[in-house]
């Protein structure tokens, strides 16, 4: 299983020595590229470096034990001292064949994340707009760096829609698993019985598609401008300045109209074409594997119901884990990193169960 971690060491070290280099330093995509492999091969390279000085120092213990001419006294201490280093190493075994348990290529992936009300009028859009500040905190949390893509807000002052661009470490790795139907319990503030009400917003978490991974022909989309508007039909802008882009081979359909610039529209627009067409494909490739293991933390369908967050209990479920942590409020403030972790750590006991662990 550890074969091949000398070449993955050696390659790591050549990554380190490059962006040592100015040159290197000066190109600032390839510097935002090389920092992400280093920063995702670290954890796994400082666990086998722990790992091969506990296997030398186990190996040097045993040899000094199996010297018939070696000092009695000393070889007495070394046995006290073999069980503590033997846990060590056995521990450090483990984390290195977690740490070497294939990770989806796309986890260091930026995400286009979209969310869109559900079941519920007004108050699905109300919870929609709960959602996006979740994440929108969760986000700066992390120190990732988060942008409106577009939005459709509603009367009340939630989103019947509204799509975020999230760029940072491991954006995708914390939150591929958010995709799917969000239910929310609470009492409306227009609702004079205090009965308590149901609604539904869907959430879809997508990879930014780097432009090699989709190729767009210009000629196959159609973009249309015109006067962007607010709630209601309120006018806020004067000048064709919003944008719709459709993709006639599929019939998807991206409209951006935040920006008053036409080019910044058109821009946004295309970087959530771009994640929808990525989707879509691999979708279609999940499709074709469908008869593989799917993990316990779920597809990603966005017609799963995945949790449910009861506000008059302060509860939030996760029905894929079986999670539930009774501090809601806290929660909602963007500490999302308990419920995090824990799909995390159940996707990666599921990976670890298929390949042997």
């Amino acid at each position: 299983m550890f074969n091949h971690l000398d070449a993955v060491k050696q390659h790591f070290e050549a990554i380190t020595a490059q962006l040592a280099d100015p040159a290197v330093m000066a190109d600032q995509e390839r510097y935002r590229k090389l920092s992400k492999e280093h920063n995702t091969l670290a954890p796994l390279m400082a666990s086998y470096d722990r790992f091969t000085r506990l296997e030398k120092e186990l190996a040097d213990q045993r040899h000094m034990l199996d010297d018939p001419a070696e000092d009695p006294e000393l070889k007495s201490m070394v046995r006290l001292e073999l069980p503590a280093l033997e846990a060590r190493y056995e521990a450090e075994t483990e984390i290195l064949k977690k740490l070497l348990v294939p990770k989806d290529p796309l986890d260091d992936a930026d995400i286009v994340l979209e969310i869109r009300a559900g079941a519920g009028g007004n108050e699905a859009a109300l919870f929609a707009a709960d959602l996006f500040r979740l994440y929108q905190r969760y986000a700066e949390n992390q120190g990732w760096k988060v942008e409106v893509l577009g939005s459709s807000p509603s009367d009340l002052g939630g989103f019947k829609e509204i799509i975020m661009g999230i760029e940072g470490q491991g954006v995708y790795r914390h939150l591929k698993f958010e995709s799917g139907v969000h239910r929310v319990q609470r009492v409306p503030e227009t609702e004079a019985q205090g009965r308590i009400h149901t609604s539904t917003a869907t959430v879809a978490v997508l990879p930014e598609a780097e432009d090699v991974e989709v190729d767009i022909n210009p000629s196959e989309l159609r973009v249309d401008v015109f006067r962007s508007s607010g709630p209601g039909g309120q006018s806020v802008n004067t000048t064709d300045s919003a944008v719709r882009i459709t993709h006639l081979p599929t019939g998807l359909v991206v409209q951006c109209q935040d920006e008053k610039s036409q080019h910044k529209n058109k821009a946004k627009a295309l970087k959530v074409l771009r994640a929808r067409l990525l989707e879509r494909a691999r979708e279609e490739q999940q499709a074709k594997e469908s008869a593989q293991r799917k993990s316990m933390v779920g597809t990603g369908d966005r017609s799963e119901r995945i949790r449910t967050y009861n506000f008059p209990q302060g509860r939030l479920t996760d029905h894929r884990i079986g999670l539930t942590v009774y501090r809601l409020e806290q929660i909602m403030e963007g500490n999302l990193e308990e419920v995090v972790t824990a799909l995390l750590e159940a996707d990666q006991a599921e990976r670890l169960k298929a390949h042997g662990g």
